[in-house]
Formats: C-alpha cells, structure tokens, sequence
C-alpha cells in the first residue's frame, strides 16, 4: 500500500470519528463546548442542523481523499479532484485558524489538533 493510500485511511479514520462526534450533538449531547464556537452545552436546532449538513460534507471530503488515491473513481475528473483537495486543505488550514481563536477552551484543545492532522493529511494528499 502507498504512503498517500495509508493518509486517505487516516483521514477516512478522523472523519468518521467526527461523524460520530456530529451524531452525537445532534442527538443532544452535551458536548457544544467542543464545536459551533463553544457557546451551547447541548446545541441549539439551528447548530444541530449545521451538524448534519457537517456530516454530508465529511462524506465528500473523505470520498475526494479515496478518489485522490484510486480507491474509488473520481466524480468528475482527476484534475478536478485534485483541486479539490487542496480546497480542502485551505479549508483544514482555515479550521485550525478558527478552532485556535475559539473562546472555548475545550474547543481549542480537542478541535486544534484535530484540524491541524486533517490539513497536514490533506496536504499530503495534495501533494501526491
């Protein structure tokens, strides 16, 4: 297996596990301190919609990580799935920015890290 196949199963890996995450606060969860901004314990409807439409996007993101490493056919095409990813690493780098100015401290600590490794993977990604 390829350095770039095993980086799209790890970023598959942390997008399922914020999938799971994303369930979780749309179930009620109380872990609003660690998304949307912190602001809620248990996210009001409209972040629980936001979350959804999350999980939808994670999908594509990992479905781009997979085309970008012949795990599955691209979408569209191979140039465009490769513009792509590096979208989604300026989205991850941008994440970082944001999850790093939070006013939560549970959402800096566990969000930081977590969309620093999904744009150093995506970069990786990109890069191959």
């Amino acid at each position: 297996m390829a350095i770039d196949q095993l980086f799209a199963i790890f970023a598959c890996a942390l997008l399922a596990g914020l999938t799971v995450f994303q369930v979780a606060l749309i179930a009620g969860a109380p872990l609003g301190r660690l998304a949307w901004g912190g602001q809620h314990r248990v996210l009001p409807a409209k972040l629980r919609i936001g979350s959804a439409v999350s999980i939808g996007i994670y999908a594509l993101f990992a479905y781009a990580a997979l085309a970008k490493t012949g795990f599955v056919p691209p979408l569209v095409s191979e140039s465009f799935t490769s513009i792509t990813v590096w979208v989604m690493t300026a989205y991850f780098a941008l994440g970082v920015l944001m999850n790093g100015i939070s006013r939560s401290k549970p959402e800096r600590l566990v969000m930081t890290p977590t969309t620093l490794a999904l744009a150093a993977t995506y970069l990786v990604l990109a890069l191959h």
